[in-house]
């Protein structure tokens, strides 16, 4: 994503009306708000920092998050850690020899990115102030994940704690972009950090030099809360003597629903405010982009068509939910593949309850959960939209993204594939259609490839809705693809053993 952005500015800022536009984004806080403060646009560095620096430490971040309570508190409670733990080495030791990985990973695609950018031409100081940002946002995530599976006394907590905290340092972010007199609040963010550090045009070091202490300092506190608690147990214990919950226990399908309530709350939660502020800033940017015509014509080259009305704004952004909404049942079928591991399906496989009956339950739900939040994310959309007097009818928001669902079930169908015949592929698989496709359309459309590579993408064949109906042909296609996958899986899964 670096090299191709850095690669493509020279040709973007070679059309004097683009340039103008996009100088003129600054003074648009709808823009801001959205995608940072556009600084430095006169250079690749700079261009390049602001189209996907976010994107970039947000997606390492999550990935931090993920990684880091997966292998400290998921594998503490499945008890991989006893062994361990029963050796010379104490509990701060253990969990620092687990934290050094994931740091070191950060610190590789902070050295990658600053390599990129070096190599485009960038300034080096801009260069290796970006990548060294990156990288370090990355580690206190690492570090807040590790501290949250130390106070938390189950691993689902302590990733929902850190993930609350990387969306309230984004939207915290957001706020002091977009209102100006609330700019300090850069300064409590870890993105807003990284903003203010402004690469290839200030190049402040301060900001960084912060973050790293925050880091460290949360860090120490961590590596203290693990020599204070006991194993399997957190600095907040579980809650003792509560009353059996029994709701939801009923069958397969009871319990897999029971299963994926609470994810779907907190993704319903945050794809919800996104896209409610989405809503809250079409009219401000369909009208910016409506009077800059230079830059709604480059995103239209790039595949953003009808960007300057609300309904071709808003159909653009609901293809976009198809990468989240993906990724939502590509990460439930991945846990899954991780309760059959860490053998919490064993007695239930153990009962008079087919492999076909306990797999498909957990389909049927993932699907139906999709479904609600597509819906919450159109009906999201669409208050916002009304909030600011904008017209957008709440029938077209929810056509707008209901059309997605045949790729996010594409993305299922591949899922299951994964979950029978390659269980520990799942997550790569099943994300190939949406985060895949999308990745491969924006490159295929920004590097003019033949068209022939850019049909390779699902999201080629979308038809933009609401800015046009929707189409009968593609989606027929994909939801034909998804059922071969899905049945080809689920006999996959019949014929093979429980991994353990």
């Amino acid at each position: 994503m670096t090299a191709l952005v850095a690669a493509t500015h020279a040709q973007v800022m070679a059309d004097p009306a683009a340039a103008g536009s996009l100088r003129a984004l600054a003074g648009n806080p709808a823009i801001r708000t959205l995608f940072g403060a556009p600084v430095g646009l006169d250079n690749a560095g700079g261009f390049t920092v602001w189209r996907v620096g976010t994107v970039i430490a947000v997606l390492l971040g999550a990935w931090s998050v993920l990684a880091t309570t997966r292998i400290t508190r998921g594998e503490e409670d499945a008890g991989r850690w006893d062994l361990l733990l029963s050796s010379r080495l104490p509990a701060p030791a253990v969990l620092l020899r687990h934290l050094g990985p994931v740091m070191v990973v950060n610190a590789a695609t902070a050295t990658a990115i600053t390599a990129v950018l070096l190599l485009s031409g960038t300034e080096p100081a801009g260069a290796l102030l970006h990548g060294a940002g990156t990288g370090l946002l990355g580690m206190f995530l690492t570090a807040v994940a590790a501290l949250s599976a130390q106070v938390f006394p189950a691993r689902s907590p302590a990733t929902g704690a850190a993930v609350a905290v990387l969306g309230c340092g984004l939207l915290t972010r957001m706020i002091g972009d977009g209102v100006t007199g609330l700019g300090w609040l850069h300064w409590l963010s870890p993105f807003g950090l990284l903003s203010l550090s402004g690469p290839y045009v200030h190049n402040r070091v301060l900001p960084l030099l912060l973050l790293a202490a925050a880091t460290a300092l949360i860090t120490v506190l961590t590596l203290t809360a693990a020599r204070l608690r006991d194993i399997r147990d957190g600095l907040i214990p579980a809650a003792p003597g509560r009353r059996p919950r029994t709701l939801l226990l009923d069958s397969a399908e009871t319990f897999a629903a029971r299963r994926v309530s609470r994810p779907l709350t907190g993704w319903l939660i945050g794809v919800g405010a996104y896209y409610l502020l989405i809503g809250l800033t079409a009219v401000s940017v369909t009208e910016f982009l409506r009077d800059n015509p230079a830059l709604a014509d480059g995103a239209s080259q790039a595949g953003f068509d009808g960007l300057g009305s609300i309904s071709g704004f808003t159909a653009t952004l609901f293809a976009i939910l198809a990468m989240p909404v993906g990724g939502f049942v590509t990460v439930r079928m991945a846990a899954f593949v991780t309760a059959e591991t860490d053998r919490r399906l064993t007695l239930l496989a153990s009962q008079p309850i087919t492999r076909t009956r306990l797999i498909g339950a957990e389909l049927a739900v993932t699907a139906l959960a999709a479904a609600v939040l597509v819906t919450g994310a159109g009906l999201a959309t669409w208050l916002g939209v009304t909030a600011i007097g904008g017209e957008l009818e709440a029938d077209a928001a929810l056509r707008g993204t209901w059309n997605i669902l045949p790729l996010v079930l594409l993305s299922l169908g591949a899922a299951v594939f994964a979950v029978g015949w390659t269980p520990g592929w799942t997550m790569l698989i099943g994300g190939l259609p949406t985060t895949g496709g999308f990745l491969l359309l924006v490159t295929a459309e920004s590097v003019a490839a033949p068209d022939w590579v850019r049909d390779l993408s699902p999201f080629a064949h979308l038809a933009p809705v609401p800015l046009t109906e929707a189409s009968i042909g593609a989606p027929a296609v994909m939801l034909a693809t998804a059922t071969i996958l899905t049945v080809l899986g689920v006999a996959g899964y019949h014929r093979r053993d429980l991994r353990s």
